[in-house]
């Protein structure tokens, strides 16, 4: 069992940067890569950003790519996803959720936080 807590959320103009932060807990949650997802009233869930248990891989949307930065400190138990240039298309909910097989979509992601809000003004 993996718990997820997400932090770091908040209202920002465009052009600002946020840190998100997710910290992991359980016995065996650094064993576990952590993904991003976004999702905006109405809209689906989407895929932001992978890292791998040991932070070798990462994946990133296309729509993220030279913006957000994920990374993670094992020793801290936690995941941060670095936004930067932040634009009011990245409104929505942020989740991050924990996996032992990563990819860039939801499927096989078993553990899931209760999300965080990023709002960008315009």
């Amino acid at each position: 069992q993996v718990q997820l807590v997400e932090s770091g959320g908040g209202l920002v103009q465009a052009g600002g940067s946020l840190r998100l932060s997710c910290a992991t807990s359980g016995r065996t949650s650094g064993n576990y890569g952590v993904g991003w997802f976004h999702q905006a009233p109405g809209k689906e869930r989407e895929f932001v950003a992978a890292i791998s248990w040991n932070g070798g891989t990462t994946y990133y949307a296309d729509s993220v790519k030279g913006r957000f930065t994920i990374s993670r400190d094992n020793a801290k138990n936690t995941v941060y996803l670095q936004m930067n240039n932040l634009k009011p298309g990245d409104t929505a909910t942020y989740y991050c959720a924990a996996t032992r097989i990563l990819s860039t979509t939801d499927f096989g992601y078993d553990y899931w936080g209760q999300g965080t809000q990023v709002t960008v003004s315009s």
